[in-house]
């Protein structure tokens, strides 16, 4: 397999290449490089990365950034650097601002936090807490590998529900196909069955009629039906839903394991970037579940009172027994957010079992139901036939 390679040079210079490797992870061992020196790793048959306007590559930033402060390039130099490549113009933009900035003597947490746009609050903390403890290029890789998990998590959870939505889609397109086109020519005939059909059947003849003297009218009801459940869940059905998921016998508890482990996972890069216990869970609230936030509060409280943090997570019911003593470990030996990234890394496997489970549960209900509606509106429109059929015999 072929890869489009940016890396850094023996004079620790960006430069381009192209790979054959196994693998992304073969790439730096065929350049005879350390993995390190790798800016960007891209398979050659793919279109060079484009984003979409207004969202600002924050991982493959955070990335790049770190891999060319590691290389011993000053913070500037390597933004510029950056800016140099062939971005989209809002990357453009938002780079060369912060560029500005820093050129204007400020720091680079506050040239990132005028980029809101770009740079979200919880990126700013981490870079600010980095430059107290000198530590932003870690920082800036903690960042990207949290980033990584985001984007990993989002794309599993996308393919889970691609199969879904195509049987969704398939099945209303052959409803409206059966109502634009197949019930409209059986309308004039079953109109002539008489009084004893079945009242489905004369709905369906009724809605065949309709159907058939305006399908416009149709596909307009059609389109509002699919569009009132996209408006509905973002004015606030999604978290109706997402508060009753939790509740669930099977998928609320494997739910629950994956919301702690993001939790796990922000703390442990907060921690890890010099950010203190307490501004760090102020921080973590912002990306945590929406019903982990009320007791990561009422933990946040307990924290700033001198309780220690493993103590807190327990009574508010934040932690598994496993994840306990991890950070029980992490408060004697020191290394907390060591711990709490161990801790997220143990359930990420729940992600794969959780798809796996939402597939093998959802995907079979799904075509029952499918095929429910496509098989009764059948039936309904070939019930009359054979009524009348009887009545001819």
């Amino acid at each position: 397999m072929e890869f489009d390679v940016r890396y850094l040079d023996a004079q620790r210079q960006p430069a381009l290449a192209r790979v054959q490797a196994a693998d992304a992870s073969g790439v730096a061992a065929a350049l005879g490089l350390p993995p390190t020196s790798l800016l960007d790793v891209v398979p050659a048959q793919a279109p060079a990365r484009r984003r979409r306007a207004g969202r600002f590559p924050k991982r493959q930033f955070a990335q790049q950034l770190a891999v060319l402060l590691h290389a011993g390039i000053p913070l500037l130099e390597a933004l510029q650097t950056l800016h140099s490549q062939d971005n989209p113009p809002a990357v453009a933009a938002a780079l060369q601002g912060v560029i500005e900035r820093i050129q204007l003597g400020e720091s680079f947490s506050t040239a990132l936090a005028a980029q809101p746009q770009a740079f979200d609050a919880l990126f700013v903390a981490v870079v600010e807490a980095s430059e107290r403890s000198g530590q932003v290029e870690q920082a800036l890789f903690e960042q990207a590998s949290y980033l990584a998990w985001v984007e990993q998590l989002r794309s599993k959870l996308i393919a889970a529900a691609v199969y879904p939505v195509m049987l969704i889609s398939a099945g209303t397109a052959v409803v409206l196909f059966l109502l634009l086109f197949v019930v409209p020519r059986f309308a004039g005939l079953l109109d002539g069955v008489g009084g004893d059909m079945p009242a489905a059947s004369r709905w369906l003849i009724a809605i065949g009629s309709f159907s058939g003297a305006h399908p416009g009218a149709l596909l307009l009801i059609a389109a509002t039906l699919f569009v009132a459940p996209v408006l509905a869940w973002q004015r606030g059905l999604r978290e109706a839903l997402m508060s009753r998921l939790w509740k669930l016998p099977v998928i609320g508890p494997r739910l629950h394991l994956l919301s702690l482990a993001q939790l796990y996972r922000v703390l442990a890069m907060l921690l890890l970037a010099g950010v203190p216990i307490v501004p760090a869970l102020l921080n973590a609230r912002g990306v945590a579940a929406a019903h982990l936030r009320a007791a990561l509060d009422r933990a946040t409280e307990t924290v700033r009172l001198g309780e220690r943090l493993s103590q807190s997570l327990q009574r508010e019911g934040l932690t598994t027994p496993v994840s306990l003593r991890m950070l029980r470990v992490g408060e004697h030996s020191g290394e907390l957010g060591q711990m709490l990234s161990q801790a997220a890394s143990f359930y990420d496997e729940e992600l794969t079992r959780l798809s796996e489970l939402v597939t093998r549960l959802i995907n079979p209900v799904l075509m029952l139901i499918m095929g429910l509606v496509i098989g009764t509106v059948v039936v309904l429109m070939y019930l009359p036939i054979f009524q009348l059929v009887e009545q001819v015999q």
